[in-house]
């Protein structure tokens, strides 16, 4: 983990060889150390911790040592170390040990952590800075405390030693371990039993997996009995004057824990009370730990000593810490100050003692709040004392502090939260009186309340659920919010109303722990909690900070479980209005068949992905492994099953030819157990990025016409495709798959792609040009290419509803069909970000086409589901993965229902046709008549009509004829629909030279030629 390990690669020439040809020469000419077979073993050794970043990045937070005692005897550690120098190094850094090592029993050494990493090791059972490098390096065991000296220490001090990949200078036996990474330890073999003093034959590299005192397994022979595990807590710490007391617990995994005493330092006034022996095997027994109101101040460090009912014994050190108490200078509403807003702390900066009853213990602090409070509501009864590690005292004691008054910030806050920090005094001064939540209803001035504990009176909804996973977090609302532009168009009074109206009507509720969560908080039924559901019973303390997204926000945390109602529950795919053609828009979230570890679906290894001339492992972005690829792959296979679209548009395909989109037809082919869809072969330009479009269909229903077309223009990084189809009626209509340039990622500068502050994100420009592009110069070649005007565009346009790209194809003549049919029944949304919801995935059809759109919907299967549900195996505190299609991707799929009908029917059937004669006018030598027609169906019958004369007389002329449809006059009757019974009126004019009889055969078509 030193520097050298974050080092780019050095370019290859001169240099590289010269290092090369320097680290040669740096090698003794032995480098092999003989150590007698020992006890005590170095079992593990990893030193990237932190290491890295994206597909390769260490997930474990510290580097660390590992020990293990492969002897059937207990060995003390007491007086011994654990050292280390880098590959070719003389100076060590050594880590003193403790306690005794039982027989199979693990011993784990934390050292320094990287500014990466997920997850921390396991409890160490020592700690240490010290920084070991990532790939090389040299570990000691020694029975001493003393620094080794020299690149090649031995002697009767070394008790193990373990020289770590390829470049270390001393090892055991012949040959280092391999190289080890940010996702390889060097494990020692046989659970580390192995040692024949060679570390290439002891050790093999494979994922860290650190071990401490609590696990134990024996080399040979039948197991260990295991430790009893006692959990106490390092101090009680009391105020003079005031009793108190702690409890103390220990389990033992294999037999009953059945006494605990005093073992050392025991005085008058400190007594252990109410022992309770475990109820049975494995269980839990537990005890208080009293100090009197008589102990004058002093520590009083003790040892409390557990034992069993197979005669072992285990010990806790507790220090009884009486102090004296310091006279209050403020309390702690005078400390807050009256505020109407963000108004700091009249006494920041300045050192201050309270006392407040303990309402909430987290792992850095705690919360107190005046006892009696002062009924002014503008000034907060409650404050945080940051404590930096586990405070000592207990919820309901009253808590006596001394420290500094500050306004803490987090990074990008617009407000601070008063705090105290720099705590010089605890002192827990006994129980205190219960404290009473205070009504509120979320949307009142949090400032006023923050650090007290709260009732949230009004039923709120889950906004977000993106953080669930790693913080442990959900956001709140009033209702649900909607992202202002996919409402309002960006930069208007509507906009910027509902922007400020959003931010300031949401809370997060977090989960007390500061720290990832080792449980998933607040899922429910179907192993999820979805955006949508509500919350009420929500009692606990406004808290202020940093949460998930980079950004800062009041929290709420919970004293006890809030209740969740599944007001959202999920649904199957959408049922819409019937048509003869389903087109659905997916975006499938990066479906890669190579993988980030460069592995791919054919087993292959060292294998990359391709972005403009780049082909490595690291522009892959979708599964890490085969593993996670199957689990994507099948919630994407269900997403689509189930969905049952004649044609589908893919976003996030990778860019690898026909390979990706190919394989997950043929995996969608064999979950129905048919060859139902085939692939719309790829038009010739499909971009320079990692991800492309496409598009796959159903050959019974639909045909191609022509080939796929693409648009290379430059602005398009990633080109729409294009492809026409033939309807089983014969009608056609073509479809343009897009994925417009993304939100992230921002330029520099202040150009008009940064953002802007509009709710519209970056590259706003760039996605006004490519929509411009797509309406004015590709679509019109698709069109001419089809010899047809019904398009429908579709995809992942990386626009909100209302914003600049979207209003640049609809003033074009497009027509929006989510907001045609799902705005009137509620919110059109597709994605959740940053609280607020809105729809990426749009629909909108041609002038021509829209009238022939039966329905559209979207499908919120997955934008409402928690993240940590999805297809990744990595950075989960739980896996609660399954199969089924939900959070199959971070978009919702938007399904079209089209009802392709030609241009003109023949309606003649449903008419009553009554004819007048032709009457001769004399004065302009013309012929006139009139015709009644009467809808005599049922229903009514959809306008404009045509009145078509078929065979009419030679030599006749239709004089008011509105045109001409193959080779016979018709006139138009302008009526959007005629009712049951209803009549219309044609005039007829004729100019016929001859004057001899005149017929005709009479059609009527609903529609336009």
């Amino acid at each position: 983990m030193t520097s050298q390990t974050h080092h780019a690669h050095a370019a290859p020439g001169r240099l590289t060889i010269l290092a090369a040809l320097l680290a040669g020469l740096s090698a003794p000419a032995v480098a092999a150390v003989a150590v007698p077979e020992a006890a005590v073993v170095i079992s593990q050794v990893y030193g990237a911790g932190g290491n890295g970043s994206g597909a390769t990045a260490a997930v474990l937070k510290n580097d660390f040592i590992e020990l293990f005692n492969r002897s059937s005897a207990p060995v003390s550690l007491a007086g011994w170390s654990v050292q280390y120098a880098s590959a070719a190094g003389s100076s060590w850094a050594p880590t003193a040990l403790s306690g005794t090592l039982q027989p199979g029993q693990f011993y784990l050494i934390q050292l320094a952590a990287g500014a990466g990493g997920t997850a921390s090791t396991v409890a160490p059972d020592k700690t240490n800075g010290t920084a070991m490098a990532g790939a090389a390096g040299k570990v000691a065991l020694s029975n001493s405390t003393a620094a080794l000296t020299g690149t090649n220490p031995s002697g009767a001090a070394v008790v193990d030693f373990v020289g770590y990949g390829a470049t270390a200078n001393f090892y055991e036996g012949s040959a280092p371990t391999g190289n080890l990474g940010n996702l390889l330890a060097a494990r020692r073999n046989n659970n580390g039993c192995d040692d024949s003093n060679d570390n290439s034959a002891d050790f093999t590299l494979g994922e860290p997996a650190p071990r401490n005192t609590l696990v134990i397994q024996a080399c040979g022979g039948a197991p260990a009995d295991k430790p009893i595990v006692p959990n106490c807590p390092a101090m009680l710490p009391l105020a003079q004057g005031y009793a108190g007391s702690v409890e103390l617990s220990a389990t033992d995994e294999d037999s009953i824990v059945s006494a605990a005493v005093i073992e050392s330092g025991g005085v008058e006034g400190i007594s252990l009370s109410g022992f309770s022996a475990a109820a049975g095997v494995g269980g839990t027994a537990s005890v208080s730990l009293a100090a009197a109101s008589s102990l004058a101040v002093g520590s009083y460090p003790l040892s409390v000593q557990f034992s069993n009912s197979t005669g072992q014994f285990q010990s806790c050190p507790v220090t009884v810490q009486i102090s004296g108490l310091a006279k209050v200078t403020k309390t702690i509403p005078q400390i807050q100050g009256a505020s109407t807003g963000d108004t700091p702390s009249p006494h920041a900066n300045t050192v201050q003692t309270a006392e407040g009853v303990v309402t909430l213990k987290v792992s850095n602090g705690f919360f107190m709040q005046d006892a009696v409070g002062d009924n002014d509501p503008t000034s907060s009864d409650g404050i945080f004392v940051y404590t930096a590690s586990a405070p000592t005292v207990q919820v309901g004691q009253i808590a006596r502090v001394t420290g500094l008054v500050t306004e803490y910030a987090p990074t990008g806050a617009k407000r601070s939260y008063t705090e105290f920090k720099d705590v010089s005094a605890v002192v827990p001064m006994g129980a205190g009186p219960a404290i009473t939540p205070v009504n509120i209803e979320l949307g009142a001035n949090l400032a006023q309340v923050e650090g007290m504990l709260v009732n949230i009176t009004n039923t709120l909804t889950v906004n977000q659920a993106e953080f669930l996973g790693d913080r442990g977090e959900l956001t709140l609302a009033n209702g649900r919010l909607e992202v202002p532009t996919n409402r309002h168009p960006a930069r208007t009074p509507e906009a910027i109303a509902l922007a400020a109206s959003n931010a300031a009507g949401m809370i997060v509720l977090d989960d007390g722990l500061f720290v990832t969560p080792t449980v998933i908080p607040y899922i429910g039924q179907d192993g999820t909690v979805r955006v949508g559901d509500t919350v009420t019973k929500l009692t606990g303390v406004v808290d202020f900070g940093a949460v998930g997204g980079n950004t800062t926000s009041f929290k709420l945390q919970p004293i006890a479980p809030p209740s969740f109602s599944r007001s959202n529950p999920r649904e199957g795919a959408p049922l819409l209005a019937a048509g003869n053609v389903k087109v659905a828009s997916a975006n499938v979230l990066n479906f890669f068949t190579t993988f980030a570890n460069g592995g791919n679906v054919e087993g292959q290894t060292g294998q990359g992905c391709k972005v403009g001339a780049t082909t490595t492992a690291s522009n892959c972005r979708g599964a890490q492994n085969m593993v996670e690829f199957v689990r994507q792959r099948d919630k994407i296979v269900a997403e689509l099953k189930a969905l049952d679209a004649d044609v589908y548009g893919l976003m996030e395909i990778q860019n690898n030819g026909e390979y990706a989109v190919s394989y997950l037809t043929q995996a969608l082919n064999e979950a129905i157990g048919a060859n139902v869809y085939a692939v719309v072969p790829a038009p010739s330009a499909a971009g320079t990025d990692a991800i492309r479009v496409a598009m796959i269909y159903k050959p019974a229903k639909l045909s191609l016409v022509g080939g796929a077309l693409s648009d290379a223009d430059a602005i398009n990084n990633r080109p729409p495709m294009a492809q026409t189809f033939q309807a089983g009626n014969g009608e056609k209509f073509s479809l343009v798959v897009n994925h417009l340039k993304s939100k992230g990622s921002c330029p520099s500068g202040t150009g008009l792609d940064s953002d802007r502050g509009d709710s519209q994100g970056c590259w706003n420009e760039t996605r006004k040009q490519q929509a411009a592009r797509l309406v004015n110069g590709f679509v019109p070649q698709v069109v001419s290419a089809a010899g047809d005007p019904d398009v429908l565009l579709i995809g992942d346009m990386n626009s909100y509803g209302m914003e600049d790209p979207v209003f640049v194809m609809t003033d074009a003549g497009y027509v929006n069909q989510l907001e045609r049919f799902v705005r009137p029944h509620g919110t059109p949304y597709s994605y959740v970000f940053g609280s607020n919801s809105g729809y990426l995935d749009h629909a909108l059809a041609s002038a021509t086409l829209s009238p022939q759109v039966a329905g559209a919907a979207e499908w919120h299967l997955n934008a409402d589901e928690p993240t940590v549900i999805d297809y990744n195996t990595d950075g989960k505190p739980q896996d609660l993965y399954n199969a089924l299609p939900y959070r199959a991707s971070d978009h919702d799929p938007v399904v079209i229902s089209l009802n392709l009908q030609p241009a003109f029917v023949d309606v003649t059937s449903g008419f009553g046709i009554v004819a007048s004669g032709a009457v001769y006018n004399r004065a302009t030598g013309k012929f006139t008549s009139s015709v009644k027609l009467t809808n005599s169906g049922a229903g009514a019958l959809a306008g404009p009509f045509q009145y078509e004369l078929t065979g009419l007389t030679a030599g006749v002329t239709l004089d008011n004829a509105s045109g001409s449809h193959a080779g016979s006059p018709y006139v138009t009757v302008n009526a959007s629909s005629l009712a049951p019974g209803a009549t219309i009126t044609i005039p007829l004019t004729f100019t016929n030279p001859s004057k001899g009889a005149m017929s005709y055969k009479a059609t009527i078509y609903s529609g336009t030629f």
